[in-house]
């Protein structure tokens, strides 16, 4: 069986931001065993899965990222929203738009 939700996250600071909770909350009861696929519409955010039990994963990547994909950079064209406006566009890319999370006993797979 396949249903569809659809919900709008709240707004959040740049950043690397936890999830998990906001979704569970919006999906409700879960199938007993199963696939949830999450996608995300905004073009200059992403998706992944990532160590939650130590915060500072999140600011490594964080740290990593920028390094990846610094702001300020010369001759970036798109920059309507900012200096990080095109960054974010490469960066939500590398990580993609969604991911597939297992479902088992009612439960995600995380």
């Amino acid at each position: 069986m396949v249903t569809h939700h659809e919900f709008i996250l709240p707004p959040f600071p740049r950043g690397y931001h936890i999830i998990t909770a906001l979704l569970v909350e919006q999906l409700g009861d879960l199938p007993k065993s199963g696939l949830l696929n999450v996608f995300i519409k905004h073009t200059s955010a992403g998706l992944t899965i990532s160590e939650n039990a130590d915060p500072d994963v999140r600011e490594d990547f964080e740290l990593l990222m920028d390094r990846i994909v610094p702001e300020n950079l010369p001759n970036l064209k798109h920059t309507m929203e900012g200096p990080d406006d095109m960054p974010s566009h490469v960066k939500s890319s590398l990580v993609g738009s969604h991911v597939t999370i297992p479902i088992a006993n009612g439960r995600l797979m995380l």
